[in-house]
């Protein structure tokens, strides 16, 4: 039995008709918490190269520089996927409201202790205990707006919730683009550029510690949750179960399922997408060589760069994903999953490919974000839509969340395909045109999406699934 009071399809009020100012409460906090975690992501993008090359014995090689980028890389998406399992089970045992606290906390102590680093070592340990608390966050907000929001608001809050992660992206690209002129001034100016800037990058990271005092002041657990709990409790119904998540066919496949479709989207996003600033740091090494720019400024103009291309590349997703949610709401979730998921795969490839000038930055970047990171709308739209109230952190925790494992390994597929790739070049030429067809390979991962689309339900308009009435 749902607990619609009105179907979303066939209301004609706008989506914000009578909400109440703690239902915008709510909304703010699950926004800000998740705005906060991607902004944090992307700090550790750009603060990752900076921090190894700091953190190595001086004079470590530059492949040796990359592999332990690489590594932190994947220790901290193993992190992220694995406190997303965890916290995701969580939320639905204990609340929604408590872990969303923990997990925020998390992330950011462990942020601000990442600047402390002595060694590499240490630094990925950081690393990963940031991840178990950033993976928890996504399942925890989401379960959060759809279960304490009405339902005809539900899918258009969602979709706006993850529209606003572009607005973290675009701060951490901002903040690229100020460190970047800073250390170009400096060496202007005439002094030495700062060689642990990336310690501040991780400081800023470790300011939404802040927020877990609200949350925890005035966040209470939804109705909808707190109601649901009572009842198990005289049923025996199981929360935040994996055993009831997969023991159940009903809920089993919608999971596998939703997995699968998720693995798709993370996967091409980590394991190609946010590789953009290498291909970007290439062409504007060429540039900056062509131009005979003082050797001292070429860190700083390759980090302003960096940042550029993520507040395009984010300008574009925060579109794509505002347009997601409003052409699902008219036509459907599957038809518009179809659509991205094809779209993903020609927009990544054409970058890939393609881009090979700065202007370039301005035109290719920002359409292949709005193409990759629409999906992830439609995941927040979408996944809530497949599980009941007492698995829905649960399952939608799992299905965002298992790519991350496979996601954690791109560093070291990519690595391998591109050096059978690059097999016998010596130029750097030929070194970067392995890296692209590498990307461009797989890329193809974004087409196994529509694999598991073909098998899952239409959601539009339906009520939210529960476990008293039997799926149709």
């Amino acid at each position: 039995m749902s607990s619609a009071t009105t179907n979303p399809s066939t209301d004609t009020h706008s989506w914000r008709h009578g909400l109440t100012s703690y239902h915008w409460f709510v909304f703010t906090v699950a926004c800000l918490a998740w705005l906060f975690d991607c902004l944090d992501q992307q700090l550790f993008i750009i603060a990752r190269n900076p921090a190894i090359a700091d953190l190595l014995p001086k004079g470590s090689a530059t492949d040796l520089q990359k592999m332990w980028g690489g590594y932190s890389t994947s220790i901290f998406v193993a992190g992220w996927a694995t406190g997303g399992l965890v916290f995701g089970a969580m939320g639905d045992r204990i609340g929604r409201a408590k872990t969303l606290t923990l997990t925020v906390l998390l992330y950011s102590v462990f942020t601000g202790l990442s600047a402390f680093s002595q060694t590499v070592y240490d630094f990925c340990f950081y690393r990963f205990v940031t991840g178990l608390g950033v993976g928890g966050v996504f399942g925890l907000s989401v379960a959060l707006v759809a279960d304490a929001l009405p339902d005809r608001s539900r899918s258009n809050a969602l979709g706006l919730l993850q529209s606003l992660s572009a607005v973290g992206n675009v701060m951490a690209g901002l903040i690229a683009v100020a460190v970047g002129y800073s250390q170009v001034a400096a060496v202007q100016g005439g002094a030495k550029p700062s060689g642990d800037f990336w310690k501040y990058l991780f400081w800023i990271g470790a300011a939404p510690a802040f927020l877990c005092v609200f949350i925890q002041m005035r966040l209470k657990e939804p109705e909808k949750w707190r109601v649901a709990r009572e009842a198990g409790r005289l049923t025996g119904a199981k929360f935040g179960s994996y055993a009831s998540l997969f023991g159940e066919a009903r809920w089993r496949t919608p999971a596998l399922l939703g997995m699968m479709l998720c693995v798709s989207g993370v996967v091409g996003l980590w394991g190609v997408g946010f590789f953009s600033p290498e291909l970007v740091g290439d062409v504007i090494g060429k540039q900056l060589k062509a131009e005979n720019l003082p050797a001292g400024q070429v860190p700083g103009k390759r980090l302003m760069w960096t940042g550029i291309t993520m507040i395009m590349q984010n300008l574009g997703a925060f579109l794509g994903m505002m347009t997601f949610t409003k052409l699902a709401q008219r036509f459907g979730r599957k038809p518009i999953f179809a659509m991205s998921f094809v779209a993903a795969f020609l927009s990544t490839v054409a970058v890939f490919q393609f881009l090979s000038q700065p202007w370039h930055i301005f035109v290719l970047i920002p359409i292949m974000g709005f193409c990759q990171l629409a999906l992830f709308a439609g995941f927040a739209i979408y996944l809530p839509e497949l599980f009941p109230t007492r698995l829905r952190s649960t399952g939608v925790s799992f299905c965002y969340n298992v790519g991350r494992f496979i996601a954690a390994s791109g560093p070291f597929t990519m690595g391998v395909l591109q050096a059978k790739l690059a097999a016998g070049a010596v130029t750097p030429e030929a070194k970067l045109e392995a890296f692209r067809n590498a990307c461009s390979w797989v890329s193809l991962v974004f087409l196994v999406g529509l694999i598991a689309l073909y098998f899952l339900p239409e959601t539009k308009g339906r009520p939210m699934p529960e476990d008293a009435a039997p799926a149709t």
